[in-house]
C-alpha cells in the first residue's frame, strides 16, 4: 500500500506554520532591529515581555482556522505552529501574546535568525505564512505551499465563515500553461488549452493544502459549511474547461470559480469576502490588498 493511500485512511490535520511577524504586529520591533541591530532588538523585546502585541495581518485567518477544532464536528482538524526567526528568549513575548489571545498554539520552532525551511518536512507543514520573502522562496523550493503575507486589509467578512481564495496557474496548478502564455502570448495559450482540455494539469504548490482543506470541508454539509473556497483566475473561456476537469479529476470541490478574463481581481475578492487570497503575480496582489489579506506566492515563470 503506498503512502498516499495510507494518508487517505488516516487523515491528518491541516498544518499551518506561521512566522511571528505574520501573526502579530511586530513592525516597531523590526524597525529597532533594522536601525540598531540584534542586541538592541533583544533588549527591546525583553523589556516589553509582558506587553501584548497587536494582531497582525494573518491573525483573523488563524483564529478562524483554529475555531474549526472547537465546533464538535469530527474531521482531521487544524494545527498552527509558530515558525519564528526569534530566539526562544525573545520569543517569550510572542508566546505571552498567544496566551493572552487564547490561541491554541502549542508547537514552536525558534531558529534565532536562521531560515526555518529545513523544519517544514519534520513539522508536516501544508502551508507556511511569513513576511520574509527569502524564507517563503526557500519553503516553496523545498516543495511546500508558502506565501509572503503583505500589509493590507486584514480580514474578510465577520460572520465566522472561513473564506479562502486561490489563483490557479502556478498556485493550485503548475505553471505549465502560464509558461506558454508568457512565451507565446494569449492566442497560443488559448489554442494549447483547447487542445489539452481533457488532460489534467499538474499540481502546483498549493494542491496538497487545498486537498487537506477539502477533507475538512467534507465533514460538513455543503449548505451549512464553515469553509468556503474560491478559484479567482485571469483565465476565460475556452481555457476554463481544463481547470474544471482537472479539479474533477483530483476530486476537489471549489465552491466558487471566477474566470475573469484579465479583469482586476480586487473588487471580486471584496465581494467574495476572502479572509486571504493567494496569487503568484504581484499585479493581482496589489489589486487585492485594499480589500483582503493577500499572500504572494513567488513561484513559477513570472517570478523567475
Amino acid at each position: 500500500m503506498n503512502d498516499e493511500k495510507v494518508q487517505n485512511l488516516h487523515p491528518r490535520p491541516l498544518v499551518v506554520a506561521i512566522s511571528s511577524r505574520a501573526l502579530f504586529d511586530l513592525e516597531r520591533s523590526h524597525e529597532v532591529f533594522e536601525a540598531e541591530g540584534l542586541q538592541a532588538y533583544q533588549r527591546y523585546q525583553l523589556d516589553r515581555e509582558d506587553e501584548v502585541l497587536s494582531p497582525g495581518v494573518a491573525f483573523p485567518l488563524v483564529k478562524k482556522l483554529l475555531a474549526l477544532n472547537d465546533d464538535g464536528v469530527e474531521h482531521p482538524g487544524v494545527e498552527v505552529i509558530l515558525a519564528s526567526r526569534n530566539s526562544a528568549d525573545t520569543g517569550l513575548r510572542i508566546f505571552n501574546t498567544i496566551e493572552h489571545h487564547g490561541l491554541h498554539v502549542e508547537r514552536a520552532v525558534f531558529t534565532n535568525g536562521e531560515p526555518p525551511d529545513r523544519y517544514m518536512k519534520a513539522l508536516g507543514a501544508d502551508l507556511f505564512l511569513s513576511t520574509h520573502v527569502d524564507d517563503v522562496r526557500n519553503v516553496l523550493a523545498a516543495g511546500f505551499a508558502a506565501a509572503m503575507v503583505l500589509p493590507g486589509a486584514a480580514s474578510g467578512r465577520q460572520n465566522g465563515q472561513l473564506r479562502i481564495a486561490f489563483d490557479g496557474d502556478a498556485v493550485v496548478f503548475s505553471d505549465e500553461a502560464e509558461r506558454i502564455y508568457q512565451a507565446e502570448g494569449l492566442e497560443a495559450f488559448s489554442k494549447s488549452e483547447r487542445e489539452a482540455a481533457g488532460r489534467p494539469l499538474n499540481g502546483g504548490p498549493f494542491k496538497r493544502m487545498l486537498q487537506v482543506l477539502h477533507e475538512i470541508q467534507s465533514a460538513y454539509p455543503i449548505e451549512d459549511n464553515p469553509i468556503r473556497t474560491a478559484l479567482v483566475t485571469a483565465r476565460s473561456a475556452p481555457a476554463h474547461k481544463r481547470v474544471i476537469l482537472t479539479l474533477r479529476e483530483w476530486g476537489i470541490r471549489i465552491d466558487e470559480a471566477l474566470f475573469l478574463g484579465g479583469k482586476s481581481k480586487g473588487p471580486f475578492l471584496a465581494a467574495f469576502g476572502a479572509d486571504i487570497f493567494f496569487d503568484d503575480q504581484l499585479t493581482h496582489i496589489e489589486s487585492a490588498r485594499p480589500h483582503v489579506a493577500s499572500g504572494h506566492v513567488p513561484h513559477g515563470v513570472v517570478n523567475e
